[in-house]
């Protein structure tokens, strides 16, 4: 069985976690919270920290498994399956619209005049390739690709900065707290999704305490890293573009990307960006790939290659569906917050405390 290192847990996850959140954010925190939004991204993915150390817990006591498989072992056969059932739906409809969000997104914003099945295909045919090479290939090329990510999102903020209209942030807090509360629960869903994939990943971590306790340390690293990231993200949006417009503005970065300068020389680098952002696509879609598999196997035991394919064949058939533009960004932000959010976070809370109760009971 493949295995991965807890280095390659913590950048496979921030990458997983990272996805491409930091297009639609922006817009969905400031629609949520007004122009005080950029407060709630980092306490909406820290959420991820209690989520991500209880998937730990559970590995840890059932070594070697997966949650579904742990779900058959607490809440007896059927239920796991249904679990199983469920989970797989999920995860296998919610990738097939990554991959849709992947074509929409190079269409409207460098290559408009290319067909969207380009975009969908060959999107598919790196996530099959990694598939086919296991989730340890995909675990080095995260390794690889994710700090090229973080630099490119790093430059884009840095670059946007002579933009900035000082104002756009002011006043602070003017309606007080309350509103950041709806903007907290529209960042949890990136956690839950993190959280999602995490459940599969478990099975091939290693056991020992001292990696055990390394693997705690990543999730932590990673939630905050990426919280903080995105914050900068979703910041710089407000700071530039103002509330109103940022709002407006779906896929904000990709507009900032367009407007920034380097010496008054070098201008719309949204084209560079897009290359970096791709692989930030592939690793997430892949994440729900891996996902639908190890499902698929853990609840039917069908495994091998003709799954993959067919699994990537639903991938495309989603893809292909009637949803475009705004929406499947709409479509995209209701499944996240009403479909794996209350799942994710029902279902993992109540496997830890059955699993508490049962341990606590053993002694």
């Amino acid at each position: 069985m493949e295995r991965i290192s807890t280095h390659q847990f913590l950048t496979l996850g921030a990458a997983v976690l990272m996805g491409v959140t930091f297009l639609p954010l922006a817009s969905n925190v400031t629609l949520a919270s007004g122009r005080d939004g950029w407060m709630v991204v980092l306490p909406g993915f820290a959420v991820g920290v209690p989520y991500g150390l209880m998937v730990l817990s559970l590995s840890a006591q059932y070594p070697r498994k997966n949650l579904l498989q742990i779900s058959e072992t607490l809440f007896g056969r059927w239920i796991g399956k249904i679990i199983g059932c469920i989970y797989i739906l999920i995860v296998g409809y919610f990738g097939g619209l990554l991959l849709a969000q992947l074509g929409n997104g190079f269409q409207r914003s460098i290559m408009p005049l290319m067909p969207l099945w380009v975009f969908y295909v060959g999107g598919l045919l790196l996530v099959l390739y990694l598939a086919s090479s296991g989730i340890e290939v995909l675990a080095r090329f995260s390794e690889v690709l994710f700090p090229v990510i973080l630099i490119a999102l790093v430059l884009n903020v840095a670059l946007a900065i002579p933009r900035i209209e000082q104002g756009e942030l002011l006043p602070i807090l003017s309606e007080g707290l309350k509103p950041l509360f709806p903007g907290v629960l529209t960042v949890m869903p990136f956690s839950m999704s993190y959280c999602l994939i995490s459940a599969g990943i478990v099975a091939f971590l290693p056991t020992g305490e001292q990696e055990f306790a390394q693997l705690k340390t990543g999730v932590w690293r990673a939630v905050f890293l990426v919280g903080i990231v995105d914050t900068l993200v979703a910041l710089i949006q407000i700071l530039v573009f103002g509330p109103a417009e940022t709002i407006r503005l779906s896929y904000g970065l990709l507009v900032l990307g367009k407007i920034v300068e380097i010496s008054r020389t070098v201008s719309g680098i949204e084209s560079l960006f897009m290359g970096v952002w791709l692989g930030a696509w592939v690793i997430k879609i892949s994440g729900f790939f891996f996902a639908t598999v190890w499902g698929i196997e853990t609840v039917f035991n069908l495994k091998g290659m003709k799954w993959k394919l067919a699994v990537g064949t639903v991938f495309l058939g989603v893809s292909f569906g009637l949803l475009k533009g705004h929406i499947l960004i709409v479509e995209i932000g209701f499944v996240e917050r009403y479909v794996i959010l209350p799942f994710t976070s029902v279902w993992i809370l109540t496997l830890w405390i059955v699993s508490r109760k049962k341990r606590t009971g053993a002694k």
